[in-house]
């Protein structure tokens, strides 16, 4: 099987190439990405525990789900595709904002990401990948930001960069009036 290939990036989020996706992490080159966020009409976050057999990062909390758009797929296409493929179902997603971070792990490997932050809304559960996720749970924002500071160490690094730029921001935005 062809290892799958992400997006190498510009600082601009221009294209410039395509690399494997083990070897942007072992070189931590700068690649597009996105993270989902599925809310309930309680306005809590579903969150995905990852599988315990992940390459890195495994069995910590973090957002819906996540991971690289492929070459000519847009940033909602591809989270609806991989929305499906860990959860088990599609939600209508919408992008927020984006920015870059970079965040290295204890198995030297590197996320360096220009990540695109898309919302959406499911009111019901998940038909979780076990291959992808271990758990889920829904929980309220001030909660999370709550458990990450007294726990950071059972999320994951990306998710812990990101919530604190994306609280901020969906703070603002009230997801269009919703909560």
């Amino acid at each position: 099987m062809n290892e799958e290939k992400v997006i190498l990036v510009n600082e601009k989020d221009e294209q410039i190439g395509l690399m494997p996706k083990m070897e942007a992490h072992e070189k931590a080159i700068l690649h597009r990405a996105f993270s989902v966020f599925i809310f309930n009409d309680k306005n809590e976050l579903m969150l995905q525990q990852r599988a315990l057999s992940k390459y890195h990062s495994p069995g910590l909390w973090t957002n819906t789900c996540c991971s690289h758009q492929r070459d000519g797929e847009s940033n909602i296409e591809a989270g609806k595709r991989r929305l499906q493929e860990e959860m088990g179902f599609v939600a209508d997603l919408k992008e927020t904002t984006s920015f870059i971070y970079k965040a290295p792990f204890d198995n030297g490997l590197t996320e360096h990401e220009f990540d695109h932050i898309l919302v959406g809304y499911y009111n019901e559960e998940p038909y979780m990948n076990s291959e992808e996720v271990a758990s889920w749970k829904w929980k309220n924002l001030e909660d999370v930001k709550v458990d990450i500071s007294l726990h950071p160490e059972v999320y994951t690094a990306w998710f812990k960069i990101i919530f604190d730029k994306f609280y901020k921001h969906i703070n603002l935005d009230d997801h269009d009036g919703k909560s």
